[in-house]
């Protein structure tokens, strides 16, 4: 049965009604897009951990949020909320304290005695000093420079907009990543999350934040978290000289440190003349390498401790590619694979001609903020170059990728942003068995 017509009048204030409603919803789109224009972007109003993973933050203009998918079944990284808050800490609470600047770096490969963190405390032009654990860990090809420490003082030490956002520094106790926005949004694996090590185990953990932090710093996280990266315990001081030129206290402070510590500053623009220390966490293969100094150089090579590079770096010979220059330590596994290679057939799928190196010291794209490259450490090595750039499947044999991979290798064709010429070393195995080592 057709039903009756509303009156005029009644139609005319349900018309009335429905442009308000949309009205009001238009208005609450423009805030929320003003929202999202933040340059800190926390997921703050997103889910904390006891309510399952957050939303991906993005940082900058524009910048927009989207969701992260949970890691697979089979992950070693923590998945769930119950994961992810076994490796919480205590929220800092709001920012306390005045800001400091992040003037110099002071770092080692190992704990930095209370004695040396005194000298250093009571120089003259010294405003404060935070004790930081520090190390490089392998992400997609690269070392990214992971930082961790007491959350309410290292925030004091970042740029105001992200000291005073509480919620970035409440996601990093929540046992989240805090990632400085210069990092390419491609290292993410899956979208949201950043897999912290060379294997696949390795930990995936969520991205928190994008937020600016300190120089050649390129992501932060917890106690807990550091402690299931391996990483050294309070390796590293990041010094504050306030209002004070840094070039007036690096001569007492070198004196203070010792000559096992390395000293970098950040406050000023790349320093081709200081040295940096290189301590490799996140993967079972840093026993095997060695930890070096090394001083950087303006066309972003480096040049590691000559001592280190005796100990460990060797040209020796191996099946197809012949004499090849490596770290001793992957040496047995790169030539266990290449002689599976030639024994199942596939020799010709491996091309001498385009093999693309192994040991060569520099930062990744040769841009010290972007880290070192893991052909630093001599540990990775790059084969048939031309069909297998970056950005693409490649024309790898995938028969030849479940060798490597057997003898201890990760293969940047698996990387979000793929590199499929990579194999660098991930794991130790046993050279006699291909299998792995205790």
């Amino acid at each position: 049965m057709r039903q009756p017509t509303a009156p005029p009048a009644r139609a005319a204030a349900a018309l009335l009604g429905l442009l308000g409603l949309l009205g009001l919803l238009g208005l609450l789109g423009l805030l929320l897009s003003v929202t999202a224009c933040s340059s800190v972007s926390p997921a703050a109003t997103g889910p904390r951990a006891s309510d399952g993973p957050a939303p991906r933050a993005s940082a900058g203009a524009g910048g927009s949020s989207a969701g992260a998918p949970s890691a697979s079944s089979g992950d070693s990284g923590p998945a769930s909320a119950s994961a992810q808050a076994h490796y919480a800490v205590p929220d800092p609470g709001h920012l306390t304290g005045a800001l400091h600047t992040a003037d110099l770096l002071v770092a080692g490969a190992s704990t930095i005695p209370e004695a040396v963190r005194r000298r250093v405390r009571h120089l003259p032009g010294v405003i404060a000093v935070l004790p930081l654990s520090l190390s490089s860990v392998p992400v997609n090809g690269r070392a990214l420079t992971v930082a961790s420490g007491d959350l309410a003082r290292l925030r004091r030490f970042t740029q105001w907009e992200s000291a005073r956002a509480d919620a970035v520094w409440s996601r990093v106790a929540d046992g989240e990543l805090a990632v400085d926005p210069s990092l390419p949004r491609r290292l993410e694996d899956p979208r949201g999350y950043l897999r912290l090590g060379a294997s696949r185990r390795a930990p995936r953990i969520h991205i928190g934040a994008y937020a600016p932090l300190v120089r050649q710093i390129s992501a932060v996280v917890d106690l807990r978290r550091a402690r299931q990266l391996g990483m050294p315990t309070a390796n590293a001081l990041l010094v504050s000289t306030g209002s004070r030129n840094p070039s007036t206290v690096t001569g007492p402070l070198r004196q203070a440190i010792g000559a096992r510590l390395t000293l970098q500053t950040l406050a000023l623009e790349f320093d081709a003349g200081s040295r940096g220390t290189a301590v490799l966490s996140g993967t079972s293969v840093a026993s095997r390498v060695g930890t070096f100094t090394y001083t950087p150089h303006a066309d972003g090579s480096v040049t590691p401790d000559p001592a280190w590079v005796h100990r460990y770096i060797r040209t020796e010979p191996v099946p197809l590619l012949g004499r090849v220059t490596c770290n001793r330590g992957m040496l047995p596994q790169l030539r266990g694979a290449l002689e599976d290679v030639v024994r199942e057939g596939l020799a010709d799928r491996i091309h001498p001609g385009e093999y693309g190196g192994c040991y060569n010291p520099r930062f990744i794209a040769h841009d010290p903020a972007k880290g070192l490259s893991l052909h630093t450490w001599g540990i990775a090595v790059d084969l048939n170059v031309p069909g297998n750039q970056r950005g693409t499947a490649g024309l790898m044999d995938r028969r030849v990728v479940a060798i490597f991979e057997r003898w201890g290798f990760a293969w940047g064709g698996d990387w979000h942003y793929t590199d499929p010429m990579h194999f660098e070393m991930a794991g130790v195995v046993r050279a006699a068995a291909g299998s792995p080592a205790p």
